[in-house]
């Protein structure tokens, strides 16, 4: 172990700026953009794609740094969104890569721009969803990428989400029920007004929806759970209906469908199981990945491969490369050739540090049920006795996956078991599963955890009397749950934008979220019905159990789960005279995106984990 390795990998590479992520070529196959730090601020730079070398960047935020970005098919702009101080009123802005001229396209206060579809077909025009007219529904406007000029073309008569086909034509849009179920509503395919199509029953609601369309428009592709476990992606003739099964598994969820970017056909589709499984449709797009994995092997590299085949020829793809105990990789496959040339890692200071193995693990919960996690330990301990850290996904339904995580390698590092539990309402393991978490926040979900920890320490590989809670968003709120439900339980715990009480949650929040709130009522609980259980499982309600040390950090700024959630459990505490701490950050929202703030807040609780779990 080298003298660096032995001081612990530095907080910046963990969680400062990545040096090199997201590269893409462009529709024409001539450019190749990433974003990168300037001036310390993450932006998008743009270099020729025999040269990545000499990229250099194209936009100049001074926020909170760019995160969503993409070439236009008309080969001469770029377009980003941004937001104000983490608010996530996101902006459109458009980058003249000939002149570096930069403008807004949706300069309107207090709106959100979502760009709906842009394809290669249509390469002038962008469809673009804003909730201009009424705060809680996304209309659709026809963005002229020439002139800036933005039309509106459809208004929400109630949708969550549009369907627009490959044509740029509106096929109509899904809408939840109050009950909790949604409802597909289409149009023919040769036009005419959108009916409902499907009928998707609550337990079917989070799995089932149209994961696009062929290019001919005579076909659409459906992922859904209805009729069984586990989604499975579905063929449907446009005209007549019919479908057919083209992919699934009877326990694990199709996590993504991979596409022929210019037939629009599915040629394999991913299923998320402890490591990822592809299940391919199409024996060129096969062969194809295979040369990528057989490069890949002569490299010694082992992890997780997804692809961006943006350019248009087909001939160049990008390619990232996760894995669970190296950075993140990023290579440029040539299919020409079948060679991979490397890119960079988006973090290439990491390569000098020992970086520790993620392992996956299933136990059974009290009530029997298969729950599946990751463990990622410190890389050269002894597994026994260790101090250990629960670290809860938010969502809730999300889910981990194997792969580079710096939480996980930055706890690790400092020598805890970093403890990653799937509980039941994660998303990826069948509807079964995940409708195991129906208005199980505080209740089963949370004995899910507890049993982890019970099922580790049972084979001494971890110490009972030295475990800690941390999370963000939903993961904020277990931290929460475990210091007030299960004290006992835990040394101490770690909330970063977590909601601590779920009546004030499901009262709050954004305006666009609102056409959630069945989903939210079916799925958390519904306060007009169940307000006494939705107390009973706030934190709040049982501040004055809280018995081990807080810590609760906090975006300003954050429309998901509102400053008021985490000053009100605060209060509590102050006032129950409970050890806490309390970080306010501005200019941030749901989680945080500023470097500056990110060390801060790891600092933090570093010294709060070692003086607690020492």
């Amino acid at each position: 172990m080298s003298p660096e390795t032995a001081a612990g990998i530095p907080r910046d590479l963990l969680f400062g700026n990545p040096v090199y992520v997201a590269p893409v070529i462009s529709p024409d196959g001539t450019l190749l953009r990433h974003l990168a730090p300037d001036e310390g601020v993450m932006n998008v730079w743009v270099g020729p794609a025999d040269a990545p070398d000499q990229a250099k960047p194209v936009t100049r935020d001074r926020g909170r740094g760019i995160r969503a970005c993409g070439f236009c098919h008309d080969d001469r702009t770029l377009f980003y969104l941004r937001d104000q101080d983490g608010d996530e009123s996101w902006r459109l802005y458009l980058v003249d890569l000939g002149t570096g001229e930069e403008r807004c396209v949706t300069p309107f206060d207090g709106v959100q721009a979502r760009v709906l579809a842009h394809n290669r077909w249509h390469p002038g025009t962008m469809l673009v969803g804003l909730n201009k007219d009424r705060r809680d529904l996304h209309d659709v406007y026809r963005l002229d990428l020439a002139t800036g000029g933005l039309t509106k073309i459809a208004t929400n008569p109630g949708y969550l989400t549009w369907e627009i086909d490959t044509g740029l034509r509106i096929r109509g849009g899904t809408a939840m029920n109050p009950d909790g179920s949604s409802t597909i509503h289409l149009a023919g395919p040769g036009g005419g007004e959108a009916a409902p199509w499907l009928d998707v029953p609550r337990e079917d609601a989070m799995g089932t929806h149209i994961a696009g369309y062929s290019r001919d428009g005579r076909t659409f592709y459906l992922l859904s759970s209805v009729g069984a476990n586990a989604s499975r992606l579905f063929a449907v003739d446009a005209a007549t209906g019919r479908r057919t099964v083209l992919a699934g598994d009877p326990v694990y969820d199709v996590r993504r469908v991979e596409m022929d970017p210019a037939t629009r056909v599915p040629q394999a589709v991913v299923l998320g199981k402890d490591r990822e499984e592809r299940v391919f449709l199409d024996e060129d797009y096969a062969k194809a990945i295979d040369r990528i994995r057989g490069e890949l092997a002569l490299l010694g590299v082992d992890g997780e491969i997804s692809v961006d085949r943006s350019d248009r020829a087909d001939r160049r793809w990008t390619v990232t490369v996760v894995s669970a105990d190296r950075p993140v990789g990023f290579y440029l496959f040539d299919r020409a050739d079948g060679r991979l040339r490397f890119l960079s890692d988006h973090q290439p200071g990491l390569a000098r540090h020992r970086l520790s193995a993620m392992e996956p693990f299933v136990f059974a919960a009290r009530d029997g049920v298969e729950v599946h996690g990751y463990v990622t330990w410190p890389a050269g301990a002894a597994r026994q006795g260790l101090p250990a850290v629960v670290n809860v996904h938010g969502g809730p339904w999300a889910r981990n996956s194997w792969g580079f995580d710096e939480e996980a390698q930055w706890l690790a590092d400092r020598g805890y078991a970093c403890v990653q539990v799937n509980f039941r309402g994660s998303s990826g393991y069948g509807k079964d599963f995940l409708n195991l978490g129906a208005k199980q926040w505080g209740g089963a979900m949370h004995t899910d955890l507890l049993d982890a920890v019970g099922h580790l320490a049972a084979g001494g590989s971890i110490d009972a009397s030295r475990i800690a809670i941390m999370g963000c968003s939903y993961g904020g709120y277990a931290a929460l749950a475990g210091a007030a439900f299960t004290p006992e339980a835990f040394a101490c715990a770690v909330d970063l934008c977590g909601p601590s009480n779920l009546l004030t949650l499901l009262a709050g929040g954004a305006a666009y979220m609102r056409p959630l709130m069945s989903f939210m009522h079916a799925n958390v609980g519904d306060p007009a019905t169940e307000r006494e259980m939705l107390w009973e499982r706030s934190p709040l309600s049982r501040a004055g159990d809280i018995a081990i040390p807080v810590l609760v950090a906090q975006g300003a700024n954050d429309v998901r789960v509102p400053r008021e959630e985490a000053e009100q459990i605060v209060a509590a505490l102050r006032a129950n005279g409970v050890p806490h701490e309390y970080l306010l950050f501005q200019g941030e929202g749901h989680g945080l995106g500023r470097p500056e703030n990110r060390e801060t807040y790891y600092a933090a609780v570093e010294r709060f984990l070692a003086r607690h779990l020492a």
